[in-house]
């Protein structure tokens, strides 16, 4: 988890640290030892935003990258908003680290999960239709041929056996995903209130531009540059569809070249399924194979 980029730049370093005192926990320690905290979302969270942060700062001032337009996925949203300056490093962990708190006390350990459903082209609509009446909704609208399903486990057991049965849904296989809770579906609900007293504390009086180039999960376009609207979008974001198709296609509006920067790289897989090729860095040496001048001219 950017332990290459810790021990290579200052500025990478300095992000931990200043996240570490934000926390009062050694995030260092926690992402590059055998911490079994990091399987706990209240942990990882931070974790992962402090790690890409760290990456992405440093190869801003080391490789010269200069950013058009943010965008993440659920968590990493957040890592965008920090990234474009819309919203402070400190700030930022404090909630999100809160955020995965509440997630996770959201529903019962074990009684709720997410599983990706896959194809070559996904039916929303005859989808939708598998899952009435169960407790399990469409959390993340991810490309034509994936969606992920979220709900409770019993729940998307009887949903699988339903899109198998029903092929014009389009789907091939469907994958349990190792997660900890029914991320993005209603059964966040019940901490919206708490959450967005969290978001208020911290993230009180934002008001910058640059939340206009910064992708919105919940809406599918950018988010507007005033902060009270921004709060609203991140309340609404626990327990609503992440609408990635639609923030890729802004994305690739913008910009002429997809960088996705962390520790793995899921996203690019989606970028290509729309035919928009996307640079992943994950490690310093993809970064110096991905941004030198012939790779990127």
């Amino acid at each position: 988890m950017g332990k290459d980029f810790y021990e290579a730049f200052v500025l990478a370093r300095q992000v931990f640290e200043c996240a570490s005192d934000a926390l009062g926990l050694d995030l260092a320690r926690l992402c590059f030892g055998d911490d079994g905290r990091l399987d706990l979302t209240e942990f990882a969270q931070p974790a992962i935003l402090t790690t890409e942060v760290s990456m992405l700062r440093s190869i801003e001032s080391e490789f010269g990258v200069k950013v058009h337009a943010w965008g993440g996925h659920s968590l990493g949203e957040y890592t965008a908003l920090v990234a474009s300056g819309t919203v402070g490093l400190e700030a930022a962990v404090r909630v999100v680290r809160q955020r995965g708190r509440l997630m996770q006390r959201a529903v019962g350990v074990g009684l709720g999960g997410m599983m990706a459903v896959i194809g070559d082209s996904i039916d929303r609509e005859k989808l939708t239709g598998c899952l009435e009446g169960l407790r399990v909704e469409l959390a993340n609208d991810n490309a034509v041929g994936q969606v992920v399903m979220s709900g409770l486990g019993e729940h998307l057991l009887q949903a699988k056996d339903r899109i198998q049965k029903d092929r014009s849904v389009g789907a091939h296989r469907m994958v349990p995903l190792d997660v900890s809770a029914p991320f993005h579906s209603a059964l966040m609900k019940p901490i919206e209130g708490p959450f967005r007293e969290v978001l208020q504390e911290n993230m009180s009086g934002i008001r910058d531009h640059s939340a206009t180039h910064v992708t919105c999960n919940v809406s599918g376009g950018v988010h507007e540059g005033d902060g009270p609207s921004i709060l609203d979008r991140l309340v609404e974001q626990v327990s609503s569809t992440v609408r990635w198709r639609d923030n890729m296609k802004v994305l690739a509006g913008r910009c002429s070249t997809m960088l996705e920067v962390g520790p793995r790289r899921p996203l690019r897989g989606f970028f290509k399924s729309m035919g928009v090729a996307a640079h992943a860095v994950t490690s310093l040496r993809s970064a110096r194979r991905v941004l030198s001048q012939e790779a990127m001219a």
